[in-house]
């Protein structure tokens, strides 16, 4: 009968069994070593460590590097997780920078309605804002103040430096402002020192010029330009600008108010006009109304001969 050859995992396996139980013997020989409390063996464990540990330092190496990378990826992971707030707190605080500037501006421009001085007779109302529709054909701003405000058409409206227009177009809530810069727009004022009357015309461009002035030799560029009341219009003295030469040779007004940053608007209350109904009291005095004036005497020559006849 033949024999059965034996297979390499049939030998191996043994060998395996047989060095587990070694080394589970061996670890068991040096726990109870380390666990026993005697001076023997304490000098013992002493020898053997000053024996064998230094000669594993090579050994120790790897892990000492494993320790490390891993404190520095955990160092690394908290320094990204502060760089992410960071960057949060840096947005945010951009954010309030933003706003903080706002109301600087905002508040900026209150001060400077403030600044403005006026008669003591006139009263205001200020608005916001709205909108800008500003265009190459018209030139106008939407304010938050309307009817309800009493705002009526016509009058004045000012920023914080200048004359800026007037409403044109009230509803229930909003009102419309024609700027000075429109096509539509015609204010008389007056050039100071000289005191020279004219009519300031909107043309859509950022310089309107000065038409019928009396006199132009009288004016100079850099001269001040106020509203001169005429017509009743505006109130007189409310600052427009300063004469300026332009490019086309004609004296035009470089406006005083900011129209870059038109955020809020004095509106001035005006005192009411006596309506024009009768064109023709502008030329002639109405006939005086009364009773019938009774006939003149006739001649004492005109009289006899009436009887005789």
């Amino acid at each position: 009968m033949a024999k059965m050859r034996s297979t390499p995992e049939e030998f191996h396996r043994p060998l395996r069994r047989i060095l587990v139980a070694l080394l589970v013997l061996v670890l068991l020989a040096v726990f109870f070593l380390w666990r026993i409390d005697s001076p023997r063996v304490e000098r013992f464990r002493a020898a053997l460590i000053d024996r064998f540990v230094p000669s594993f330092h090579w050994a120790m190496a790897p892990v000492t590097w494993g320790l490390e990378v891993v404190q520095d990826f955990q160092s690394y992971a908290r320094l990204y997780e502060q760089n992410q707030q960071l960057r949060e707190e840096l947005r945010q605080m951009k954010a309030w920078k933003e706003a903080a500037l706002q109301l600087e501006q905002k508040n900026a421009r209150l001060l400077d309605l403030n600044h403005v001085r006026l008669d003591p007779k006139l009263t205001h109302v200020t608005g916001v804002v709205l909108a800008d529709s500003g265009s190459p054909f018209r030139q106008s701003v939407l304010l938050n103040v309307g009817a309800r405000d009493g705002i009526k058409d016509g009058w004045a409206t000012m920023d914080g430096i200048g004359l800026v227009g007037r409403i044109s177009g009230v509803g229930h809530q909003t009102s419309r402002v024609i700027l000075l810069t429109d096509s539509n727009s015609r204010i008389p004022v007056t050039i100071q020192p000289s005191g020279q009357q004219s009519i300031l015309t909107g043309d859509n461009s950022d310089l309107p010029p000065l038409e019928f002035i009396e006199d132009p030799d009288a004016v100079r560029p850099g001269d001040r330009v106020v509203s001169s009341g005429d017509g009743g219009m505006f109130p007189a003295g409310l600052l427009v600008g300063t004469v300026v030469l332009g490019t086309d040779k004609r004296l035009r007004v470089a406006l005083a108010a900011d129209y870059q940053r038109l955020e809020f608007l004095r509106v001035l209350r005006s005192n009411a006009l006596t309506a024009i109904t009768d064109p023709g009291a502008l030329l002639a005095l109405p006939p005086l109304q009364g009773p019938p004036a009774p006939p003149a005497p006739l001649p004492s020559s005109a009289a006899e001969a009436g009887s005789n006849g």
